[in-house]
């Protein structure tokens, strides 16, 4: 099994920790994700959500289209609000399937003075040890992935 690649970017905000979380967690993600970055596409659209609102409560599922035709299963395995949520994505379809087993994430939402850090991190799964150094070129461009979506948290967070 090769060794899973980590990766986190974080940003704070001027809104306290519940704000925050009551806005990030159900976000559209078509609204936070509408442009890919690199060889990491745009979420284009979210499919048979089970549950209410996403980050109420863990145990639900969605699938995620994104642009380049690809689609993921991301479920919800916890949630502990207005600190944290995580998830895991399987069932990955397209241009990840070869390369990927499965990505853990999470979101955390951490009192920082008068606001939050909010930050996002990956585990990504490389399928085999001949796919990691694929998988480590993926986890750089998510960087910009992800600095891209905490920008656009700004405009909601600040705005909000």
């Amino acid at each position: 099994m090769a060794r899973t690649i980590d990766v986190a970017e974080s940003r704070t905000y001027p809104v306290p920790p519940d704000e925050a979380y009551g806005i990030v967690a159900p976000m559209p993600l078509p609204a936070l994700f509408s442009r890919g970055f690199l060889a990491l596409p745009a979420i284009r659209s979210v499919q048979g959500q089970t549950g209410p609102e996403w980050g109420a409560e863990a145990g639900h599922s969605r699938t995620i289209v994104t642009a380049d035709g690809g689609t993921m299963r991301e479920s919800l395995v916890s949630v502990d609000a207005p600190r944290s949520f995580g998830y895991e994505i399987a069932r990955i379809t397209g241009p990840m399937r070869p390369l990927v087993t499965g990505v853990e994430g999470s979101w955390r939402f951490d009192p920082d003075g008068s606001g939050t850090r909010i930050t996002w991190s990956w585990r990504l799964e490389p399928r085999s040890p001949a796919t990691a150094p694929i998988v480590a070129l993926i986890g750089l461009m998510w960087h910009g992935y992800a600095r891209r979506a905490l920008e656009r948290l700004a405009t909601e967070l600040v705005a909000g």
